[in-house]
């Protein structure tokens, strides 16, 4: 397939929430007694997109944008990790804040790592396999269903690995249900538009990609 200006425009965008949410995620915001990591304003946007990507251009294309925004990411963990260890200059006073901020422990790039590719997958896989089940009707099923199972192995992962013995299991499970609940919930009133940008590049580009005989591996980007 011919990759057009429009595919790209929808890649960069995914990696840009992707490497955005990563970035602000050390800011913990509060909504009453439910306290939610700041990336929860732009992290879901990556799945609405990559259902985008998905039901668009298929299965092959969102895998290998998925590796591309894993390398991207990865690309800025190890840019942020060198600045802060080289020497800071003496007009620099605010390393201690650069580290607090920006200096994310190994336990929790690991699990940020892990949770973005197994979420991510699961998400565009079971969306691909839901439009074959459903030959292309009702969009909302499969955008809401990849989600539902995306963003929960998602959350599961990404918690158990940066807290499991730290936090009481009974906080643990309450944090994932509604780290779940509200990117559910994000993804089903962005519904309308996904339907929008869904629909404009399928008459733009032509395509309507069904993801039939692919293999899901995601080990296989070419």
């Amino acid at each position: 397939m011919t990759v057009s200006h429009r595919f790209v425009v929808v890649a960069v965008l995914f990696v840009t929430c992707l490497i955005t949410s990563n970035i602000i995620i050390a800011k913990q915001i509060s909504f009453g007694v439910v306290v939610l990591p700041a990336a929860i304003i732009i992290f879901p946007l990556s799945y609405i997109i990559g259902d985008v990507l998905t039901e668009v251009y298929g299965y092959r294309q969102a895998r290998r944008v998925i590796w591309l925004g894993f390398i991207c990411n990865l690309i800025t963990v190890v840019a942020i990790w060198i600045a802060k260890i080289l020497p800071p200059a003496p007009v620099f006073e605010a390393q201690n804040a650069y580290d607090r901020i920006l200096g994310s422990t190994p336990r929790f790039l690991l699990a940020s790592f892990a949770a973005y590719l197994a979420g991510e997958f699961t998400n565009s896989a079971v969306l691909a396999k839901m439009k074959i089940m459903t030959k292309g009707r009702w969009l909302w099923t499969r955008t809401l269903g990849s989600t539902l199972v995306g963003q929960g192995v998602d959350t599961v992962v990404v918690l158990a690995i940066a807290f499991v013995g730290v936090l009481p299991f009974s906080v643990l499970g309450t944090m994932m249900f509604f780290h779940w609940l509200v990117k559910c919930v994000y993804e089903g009133l962005a519904t309308p538009l996904t339907y929008l940008v869904v629909g404009y590049l399928k008459r733009k580009e032509g395509i309507d990609v069904y993801d039939y005989g692919v293999d899901f591996n995601p080990l296989r980007v070419i």
